[in-house]
């Protein structure tokens, strides 16, 4: 026996070298597979395979942590067994008569436009809505607390955000009283934004007897700014035919009139119509999956009444979504359809290459494009990262302009005043591909203008943001900033 282990031993001694080295090639030879079959972006293959192969092992085990995309497969994985739900609505989709007198000709710009977003959206355009851009808190709160008011059958409320401070409070009075009334009342809030104010809101809702959820509760005991996954969606519902959304959380915050100490100027939505149909149908779905309950019966039917004459559509996108980051399409292709001019409005300006050659190239055509963002950004990070990308599109003719205090989270882009989206959606990764958002697309000259109006209002009171001073940084900030940068597709 003693001779067997001393034969095994040295014949082990000579073999493992062998074994050692074809167990390192076949792992740097699986991973390679895997980055080169999985991942789209050139540049990015070649980066990694050049990693797994000339750091062995290490460079394996560094592209399985890092480099595998588990946002997606986690995202379809948790919402597998989630049905899409798909609400009735083709007696609002307009004839094609209707659609060339308000959008244009067969091939003008702008039906091509609506042509990309119908197959990225998956979803029809609708007629006959009213749609009404309110002034932050100091508007949008009163609509919604009187439309909570008045709700008589279902109230739907999806936020990212939903502090528990005098704000919160009202609304949380607001929807309890309706309970009491015997409508029927669902509040989805997201697992991270609802744990921006303590005690959590939550507790409050359910103690009004408000049936509440939390969509994926956080898992980390503290809050956690860039955690993926995350429900940005922010819509509200009420009896199926008045529906709210756009960038407002539900925090003092955005209620300039209430002075807050950490002031927010936003802009909301009162929808009427039958487009709310599909911000209805995005919170049944979300609702489903977080409460695993499936809304149904008459008070969760939609309205289809016409109530004004924008053409609009709603546009859901996600990390669960078959192609992820599918949003940047829509931006792509509303670029390409500019003839004159581009507004855009972000407090978070991250775009990946492809979104500032496409800015860029809008630019060179002639077309006036205009970015604003917030001087003083509420995420230093996403500010720092934001400052050392600004030369990719100011180099290439397009303005940026820096809007005082108080902080601006509204997120508009207007095109050639006759096209317009608004949502909850930011000029980031995280809301192209981390976060469920929602946005909605309206044709409609006279709100599309009103909108770019707005913009230029907020221009004329804003600073120029040139080449030469982001170019001008100090060593050290230019450093930070790039540093920042790095992690751009995760902020």
């Amino acid at each position: 026996m003693d001779q067997l282990l001393r034969d095994a031993w040295d014949w082990w001694r000579v073999l493992w070298p062998h074994v050692l080295a074809w167990s390192i090639i076949g792992l740097s030879a699986f991973a390679s597979a895997h980055a080169i079959l999985v991942k789209r972006d050139t540049r990015s293959t070649i980066g990694w395979v050049g990693l797994i192969w000339l750091s062995p092992v290490f460079g394996s085990l560094i592209y399985f942590f890092l480099g595998v995309n588990r946002i997606r497969s986690r995202a379809t994985h948790l919402r597998s067994g989630v049905a899409r739900a798909t609400l009735e609505t083709r007696a609002a989709v307009p004839e094609l008569d209707r659609i060339r007198e308000a959008i244009g000709p067969d091939h003008a710009p702008l039906r091509s436009l609506a042509t990309l977003v119908g197959r990225v959206a998956g979803r029809p355009l609708v007629d006959g809505n009213a749609i009404e851009p309110l002034a932050g808190g100091d508007e949008a709160y009163p609509a919604m607390l009187e439309a909570i008011d008045g709700a008589r059958q279902s109230i739907g409320l999806s936020t990212y955000i939903f502090d528990n401070d005098p704000t919160g409070r009202l609304f949380a009075d607001a929807l309890g009283r309706a309970v009491d009334r015997g409508v029927e009342v669902r509040v989805l809030i997201d697992g991270i934004g609802s744990t921006y104010s303590f005690p959590p809101i939550t507790r409050l809702l359910a103690g009004r007897g408000v049936r509440v959820e939390r969509f994926l509760p956080a898992s980390v005991p503290i809050y956690f700014a860039y955690a993926n996954l995350r429900n940005h969606r922010k819509i509200m519902v009420v009896d199926g035919a008045v529906g709210f959304t756009g960038g407002l959380n539900i925090r003092d915050g955005c209620w300039l009139a209430h002075s807050p100490r950490h002031p927010v100027r936003d802009t909301h939505f009162r929808i009427r119509g039958p487009v709310v149909a599909h911000l209805l149908e995005v919170f049944v779905e979300d609702w489903a999956f977080a409460a695993e309950e499936t809304l149904g019966g008459h008070a969760w039917k939609p309205s289809l009444a016409a109530a004004g004459s924008t053409i609009a559509r709603g546009i859901r996108f996600g990390p669960d979504d078959p192609d992820i980051g599918r949003i940047k399409l829509v931006l792509a292709g509303a670029l390409t359809a500019a003839q004159r001019s581009v507004r855009i409005m972000t407090p978070y300006f991250l775009p990946d290459d492809a979104v500032c050659q496409a800015l860029d190239v809008a630019a060179a055509r002639g077309v006036q494009v205009d970015i604003v963002l917030p001087e003083q950004n509420n995420l230093a990070l996403v500010g720092w990262a934001s400052t050392a990308l600004l030369w990719q599109v100011l180099d290439r003719g397009c303005h940026v302009w820096m809007s005082p205090p108080p902080f601006e989270h509204t997120k508009l882009l207007v095109v050639d005043g006759a096209w317009a989206m608004f949502g909850s959606g930011n000029w980031d990764d995280r809301s192209m591909r981390l976060n469920f958002e929602f946005n909605v697309e309206v044709y409609d000259r006279d709100l599309a203008g009103r909108l770019d109006r707005q913009i230029a209002d907020v221009i004329a009171r804003s600073r120029a943001k040139t080449l030469a001073e982001v170019d001008a940084r100090s060593l050290p900030v230019r450093l930070r900033d790039g540093v920042a940068r790095l992690f751009a597709p995760y902020l």
